[in-house]
């Protein structure tokens, strides 16, 4: 309690308020692409968050987290393009997927740890990557699942257009913060940090260390699910990219980067690795090469993430 205390009246608070204050009055201000940019950090925020449920709080590095995040979007694009239902049932269906996916996964995953929990992530994800490219007549191949109904005609809103969307995926990013904080700050989330730290030791205490993982890989698919058919309704088209190791990489630099078991700092990192990607390359075709130095140079100045940065130099 005093660390926390310590870190709102330090330098966090006063950035914590200035950027809330350009989330909620920003966008009118910007250009469609800014909003745009701004959009894709708030969702793919609900994404890193949801992978930081695991790496941070329950100590479990998952490689295949982006699958679960695909299989939602799928579910999405299959439901309201093949077979034209509505948008409750679309959103319904796609989170359902992604969490029954997690659900079935974690029989897996979780009876290991460490570098074979990352491997055997790593391993599941690019098996569902393939399925995705190779059941075309489902997914499209390569060509992926275009012509997802936008959200507001779908779900039939009074509002449209790129600002009301934007408010829309910052209210779900509000809602699935709130209640990812809350998860961590009660008796089970206190207990997931507990076997981060000695899982030997909770096990000693009488806690179920396994069940308590496998419902930390199912909740975090369940959030994981959230961001998924938000991003299908926001870009309208769902292909296999989502679920290769490329994008569960850039999304475990999102948490590294911000600050693990911080909750706002894969936020941070979201908005970060969003920023340099679309703007760096829209400069160099060499905009990896850059993001690496990036992230190598923080990760020197701040171990912790960048959240964590007076605490990291400590």
């Amino acid at each position: 309690m005093a660390e926390r205390s310590e870190a709102l009246q330090g330098w966090r608070l006063p950035v914590l308020v200035v950027l809330g204050v350009l989330l909620l009055a920003g966008p009118p201000l910007l250009t469609s692409y800014w909003v745009g940019l701004l959009t894709q950090a708030v969702i793919l925020a609900i994404l890193a968050m949801s992978l930081d449920l695991l790496l941070g709080y329950t100590g479990l590095p998952s490689l295949g987290h982006a699958a679960i995040f695909g299989v939602a979007a799928y579910g999405v694009a299959v439901l309201s393009t093949r077979y034209q239902l509505g948008f409750w049932t679309c959103v319904a269906g796609g989170i359902l997927a992604g969490t029954l996916l997690s659900a079935l996964l974690g029989l897996i995953v979780s009876h290991v740890r460490d570098v074979y929990f990352l491997m055997i992530t790593l391993a599941l994800g690019m098996v569902l990557w393939g399925l995705s490219y190779r059941w075309i007549p489902m997914t499209g191949g390569d060509n992926g699942l275009s012509g997802i109904p936008s959200l507001e005609a779908h779900a039939g809103l009074p509002f449209s257009g790129p600002i009301a969307f934007y408010y829309v995926a910052l209210f779900v990013f509000a809602v699935s913060g709130a209640l990812m904080a809350v998860l961590v700050r009660s008796p089970f989330g206190l207990t997931l940090c507990g076997i981060r730290e000695s899982e030997p030791r909770m096990r000693s205490l009488g806690y179920n260390t396994w069940l308590h993982c496998y419902l930390s890989y199912v909740l975090a698919g369940a959030f994981a699910s959230v961001s998924g058919v938000v991003w299908a309704y926001y870009n309208s088209f769902v292909s296999p990219t989502y679920l290769d190791l490329t994008a569960s990489s850039e999304l475990f630099l999102m948490v590294t980067l911000g600050g693990p078991a911080t909750l706002i700092g894969p936020v941070v990192g979201a908005g970060v690795i969003v920023l340099l990607k679309n703007v760096i390359s829209a400069y160099t075709a060499r905009w990896l090469l850059i993001l690496g130095i990036v992230y190598i140079v923080a990760i020197l100045a701040a171990p912790k993430g960048l959240w964590n940065l007076r605490r990291g130099r400590s």
